[in-house]
């Protein structure tokens, strides 16, 4: 039997920091430094880590009244030279920035400053911590512009598994776009995997784009641009499960043009 990424979806009360979070107050972690250093009362009391908080509550940060913000999802077609977090240090442009939104959302995991393509943003956190988790193998599909033209080997090589210094990656899907315009599909995390990948196998990345996340596509969206996802696409996210891809299309084997 697989397991659903959300459930407890029906459940009405949540952990503190994720009303925290969800009134827009700050990430999760933040919001457990607040309740920590005894900013936060839940019905006049000093809220606790473990607490949970129901419709009937009362949150009060510094005395002010906090309310919970409607969830949103929202797909950004995220451009060059914005950052994956919801602040920068130094300065420049992030994917928050981007999303001018009523609620406060969220990057759900991350892509580098100079790639650009699809990234899912959220206020839900048990359905973001569901998409992050190995277990739930979520794909995610890049077209990468290499230097060189990589063989039909290299192809078979990236899809059976590149060994790399924190071990060897997990099967994918490879197929050939142009001589040195590559797509490859994984469904893991690690830090600059794709671009270490192609590294390994002697063709850096000279430019990256992911075109799809977890069955979603960018189609209407220009750089920059973002939407909400239709309510079909959320039920989507939500039954994920271990393993299992979304529904696709035939592919062309590796090699082959599309």
């Amino acid at each position: 039997m697989g397991y659903r990424i959300v459930p407890k979806a029906k459940i009405s009360s949540v952990r503190l920091n994720a009303y925290l979070a969800r009134a827009g107050v700050s990430s999760r972690r933040k919001a457990d430094e607040l309740i920590k250093a005894g900013r936060v009362t839940v019905n006049g009391e000093p809220g606790q880590l473990n607490t949970f908080v129901g419709p009937a509550d009362r949150v009060e940060l510094d005395g002010r009244p906090l309310t919970k913000q409607r969830v949103a999802y929202v797909l950004l077609h995220k451009p060059a030279g914005v950052v994956t977090t919801a602040t920068d240090p130094h300065g420049r442009p992030t994917v928050v920035d981007l999303v001018d939104h009523e609620s406060r959302v969220v990057p759900v995991g991350r892509l580098d400053a100079d790639t650009t393509g699809a990234l899912l943003l959220t206020n839900d956190g048990e359905l973001a911590h569901g998409l992050a988790h190995p277990r739930y193998e979520v794909e995610k599909v890049y077209e990468a512009d290499v230097e060189g033209e990589p063989t039909n080997e290299t192809l078979r090589r990236l899809e059976e598994g590149v060994d790399l210094d924190d071990g060897r990656t997990a099967p994918a899907r490879a197929r050939r776009l142009a001589p040195s315009r590559i797509e490859l599909a994984i469904h893991e995390g690690r830090t600059h995997q794709v671009k270490r990948m192609f590294e390994a196998l002697g063709h850096p990345v000279r430019s990256l784009h992911r075109s799809r996340y977890a069955g979603l596509t960018l189609e209407g969206l220009e750089p920059g641009a973002w939407r909400e996802l239709e309510p079909s696409e959320v039920d989507q996210l939500r039954t994920m499960r271990p393993g299992r891809a979304p529904a696709r299309a035939e592919r062309p084997t590796p090699g082959s043009s599309p």
